[in-house]
């Protein structure tokens, strides 16, 4: 008999305990505004999957360059993982080795992200098994699993409270902070940086960079406490504007990004600082 509820009142760190310590066996189903899948062995982690195509063999190749998106809409779509890895394997394009850990990342890597799932519905089928997916071999123990996972929310909620907004725009400050003299930017952070100005909001940086909030508000909360940027706060539309935007609605600036010479200059007056530190 399934197992079925809202994550509203059983959270995915209680089902993951459960099926850990019963040893359950079966695939649970989670469905809201996203949606993931997740099967386990004897209370192991054999297979996950969100609803997208990172779930399957080809966006896993895609996403750790093995292949291009390009090259990847040449696959039939009804060929299966398994018999897509067996040929990958055979023709000598991928190594046993780099297939399993492959599959094993992509399948922790779902699960780490359905720990931020706080709204839907679950359902645990038992002995529910995918026959047509790469399981990840061995199986993975739980409990490394929800012991990051539970860090990674509880690290999330904090930053939520630090930095609920992400409406906001960000400016550099005047006169970095002193820390600023040991700074060593990650590839991410610079990505960022690039899109710092006064017209991009935080979510657009994020979405511009394919960011998940998570991402973005550790980068740009660690900038706000280095003294790096600071908040612009949002202008209010006085209300004789907001009366006089077409249908009575309250204008709103258009979204834009930065061009490549303006985050060209933002990135040199940047270096430029740091030189100076």
């Amino acid at each position: 008999m399934a197992l079925k509820g809202n994550l509203h009142d059983f959270s995915i760190t209680q089902l993951l305990n459960l099926i850990h310590l019963a040893r359950k066996t079966g695939t649970l189903a989670i469905d809201g505004k996203s949606s993931a899948r997740a099967s386990f062995r004897e209370g192991k982690l054999v297979f996950a999957q969100t609803d997208t195509v990172e779930g399957r063999l080809v966006g896993m190749l895609v996403k750790v360059g093995k292949i291009t998106a390009d090259q990847s809409k040449k696959i039939p779509a009804n060929k299966t993982d398994r018999d897509l890895a067996t040929m990958l394997v055979q023709a000598g394009l991928l190594t046993k080795t780099e297939l399993e850990q492959m599959v094993r990342n992509n399948v922790k890597d779902v699960v780490d992200r359905m720990f931020a799932l706080g709204d839907g519905l679950f359902r645990f089928e038992p002995n529910v098994l995918p026959e047509d997916r790469l399981w990840a071999e061995p199986p993975i123990n739980l409990d490394s699993i929800i012991m990051e996972g539970t860090r990674r929310l509880k690290e999330s909620e904090k930053l939520q409270e630090e930095l609920p907004n992400l409406e906001v725009t960000l400016r550099f400050t005047d006169r970095p902070d002193a820390k600023l003299r040991n700074v060593n930017l990650s590839v991410d952070e610079w990505r960022v940086v690039s899109y710092i100005n006064p017209k991009n909001t935080i979510r657009q940086i994020a979405q511009a960079n394919s960011m998940s909030e998570l991402q973005i508000r550790k980068i740009v909360y660690a900038m706000l406490q280095a003294g790096l940027v600071e908040i612009i706060q949002p202008v209010m539309v006085p209300a004789a504007l907001a009366a006089a935007a077409p249908g009575g609605r309250p204008a709103t600036p258009p979204k834009s990004f930065a061009s490549a010479d303006e985050k060209r200059s933002v990135v040199n007056r940047l270096i430029d600082r740091i030189k100076r530190i």
